[in-house]
């Protein structure tokens, strides 16, 4: 019998606030770690991690946010943005919320692994190591390639009204 994968699956919040002329922008994190210095384009995420079958996904993604962010997540109503498979396989999911956070305040949580590769040697580097607020531009142009249909979503959701609040994750 095939030996089968675990389905891969990650869940995240999107915050975002009104303003200017492109009339929102959203909260995401570079991601931390050696493979990712000095990497701008598509080095870029929604706070999100995975989880487990057993955990809901709106839970994993207030507690992705919590770890990755270094604060909980605010109040407010969330709305359901949907699923998208990345090309590596994982699935996805992922709400937006209404917030306004200061991104400078950010106390990312961290994770260890062997660098450089080979050495033996572990370090510890930061899961996120910054935050920004983008414009959904700025943000298409960072964000991995598989996360920007999220923008989409939420650019529909805020231009029509569409999408009704998801009281799950609230």
């Amino acid at each position: 019998m095939p030996n089968r994968k675990r389905a891969r699956r990650s869940a995240g919040l999107l915050l975002f606030r009104r303003s200017g002329e492109a009339g929102f922008e959203v909260l995401i994190g570079h991601m931390g770690g050696p493979f990712w210095a000095g990497r701008e384009s598509a080095a870029w995420s929604v706070p999100k991690g995975e989880y487990e079958s057993e955990e809901e996904p709106a839970a994993a993604a207030r507690r992705e946010f919590a770890e990755e962010f270094g604060h909980p997540v605010p109040d407010g109503e969330w709305v359901a943005l949907g699923e998208a498979r990345q090309s590596g396989g994982k699935t996805v999911t992922v709400w937006a919320l209404e917030a306004d956070l200061d991104a400078a305040t950010a106390v990312p949580g961290t994770f260890t692994m062997e660098w450089p590769r080979g050495s033996g040697v572990r370090r510890e580097f930061p899961e996120v190591d910054r935050f920004a607020w983008c414009t959904p531009r700025e943000a298409a142009e960072r964000l991995v390639a598989g996360q920007r249909v999220f923008l989409d979503r939420l650019r529909e959701h805020l231009a029509d009204g569409r999408g009704t609040p998801d009281q799950e994750g609230a």
